[in-house]
């Protein structure tokens, strides 16, 4: 039973929310195809916990999500995560990103692609099953025409995320669905976050760094 804050920058959307108990409480977020964490995610930690008369003494943990994504997104989320944790002596829990984006989906059989816009035909991915457990590790990956054939010719597969238009163009197997445009948000958080609080699933503060799966390439 906890309150925690949880921060998603992983991406252009700045979503913050506290989360009691496992479960959304507050949000506040900014999705559009701007970035705006550097102006917006402090002012919306601020404005979270003064508009539901909380101060940051009431919280239990931080959870940030830890990429794959925007390098200078992921960059300053866990940043200010570690900053708050180690002032304030919470815990740090950090949560992958392409897991809370695959929770926005509810198959009923089949497999979900999360898939985030990486640069050009590139995409991070990874693909779960319909009870969202992991069955393929998180890539970085040039698309073609072939990707995802292994699951595409076993069932039903929906791919989500802002990198789902890159695929759609070049896919035509009757068993894709595509949900394009969808962010990764804070909201996804709640429950893994609790679930890695409730049996000390923590990073250290000192050393956590995020997921960036790629190096950095300044364009």
């Amino acid at each position: 039973m906890a309150l925690i804050l949880c921060l998603e920058t992983a991406t252009t959307n700045c979503s913050v929310v506290l989360s009691k108990d496992g479960a959304l409480f507050a949000r506040k977020e900014d999705g559009s195809k701007n970035y705006s964490h550097a102006e917006k995610l402090h002012v919306f930690i601020e404005e979270i916990l003064k508009e539901n008369n909380l101060s940051i003494a009431d919280l239990d943990a931080i959870a940030v999500s830890k990429g794959p994504g925007s390098y200078t997104g992921l960059r300053i989320g866990v940043s200010t995560a570690k900053g708050l944790c180690f002032s304030l002596d919470l815990p740090l829990i950090s949560v992958p990103t392409l897991t809370c984006l695959a929770l926005q989906v509810k198959p009923k059989k089949g497999f979900v692609i999360p898939m985030l816009d990486a640069r050009r035909m590139e995409v991070y991915s990874t693909v779960f099953n319909s009870d969202l457990q992991q069955v393929r590790a998180t890539k970085a990956e040039v698309l073609d025409e072939k990707s995802f054939a292994e699951f595409l010719d076993k069932d039903k597969v929906v791919f989500i995320g802002d990198g789902v238009e890159k695929f759609k163009g070049i896919c035509n197997h009757p068993n894709a669905e595509f949900i394009g445009g969808k962010l990764p948000s804070a909201t996804e958080m709640c429950g893994l976050a609790e679930a890695k609080y409730k049996i000390s699933d923590t990073e250290d503060v000192a050393y956590f760094e995020p997921y960036y799966l790629k190096d950095f390439i300044a364009g």
